[in-house]
């Protein structure tokens, strides 16, 4: 009996050392599962963190380049607004001095050519300022747009080469 108890001892005690073995050996390729998990984690955390990074920069020159259009813009409705009054003003003036002129014209010969001259004078001017502001507008339209074409065609670039 003694030999079969020594051998069960064995037996126990390889099973032991095996199973401590074994045991050992899951440790350590639990920690390596635990490593690289907690390592993809991280890397998963940083790419994310760096994306809302840039978004947040993205967002940030999107809101500014708004802002320079709207700044823009309202720059153009203001000088086009200054044109029209100027106009307006001028026109009145250049009305009421034609209207005294021709008040005392002395024969309807010099009426009728001094209400022509006058006509003749404001459509030319009235061309002209028409002509000033579209220009002006125009100009307004494309520095209004001209931040946002820079961010949209910004975007387009990011967005290529990612790819």
């Amino acid at each position: 009996m003694a030999d079969s108890a020594e051998t069960v001892k064995k037996t126990v005690d390889q099973a032991a050392a095996t199973a401590k073995v074994q045991g050992e050996q899951f440790k350590a390729q639990a920690e390596k599962v635990q490593a690289a998990g907690t390592q993809a984690l991280r890397e998963g955390m940083e790419k994310t963190s760096a994306s809302l990074a840039e978004l947040s920069v993205q967002s940030k020159q999107n809101l500014e380049a708004l802002t320079a259009s709207a700044t823009a813009a309202q720059k153009g409705a203001e000088a086009l607004s200054a044109q029209a009054l100027s106009y307006t003003k001028s026109s009145w003036e250049h009305g009421v001095a034609a209207a005294q002129t021709i008040a005392q014209a002395r024969s309807v010969q010099e009426l009728i050519e001094l209400q022509t001259n006058f006509a003749k004078s404001a459509m030319e001017t009235y061309l002209s300022e028409v002509t000033k502001m579209t220009e002006t507008l125009t100009g307004s339209v494309k520095e209004s747009f001209k931040p946002i074409n820079e961010r949209v065609t910004a975007t387009v670039e990011k967005f290529q080469a990612a790819r």
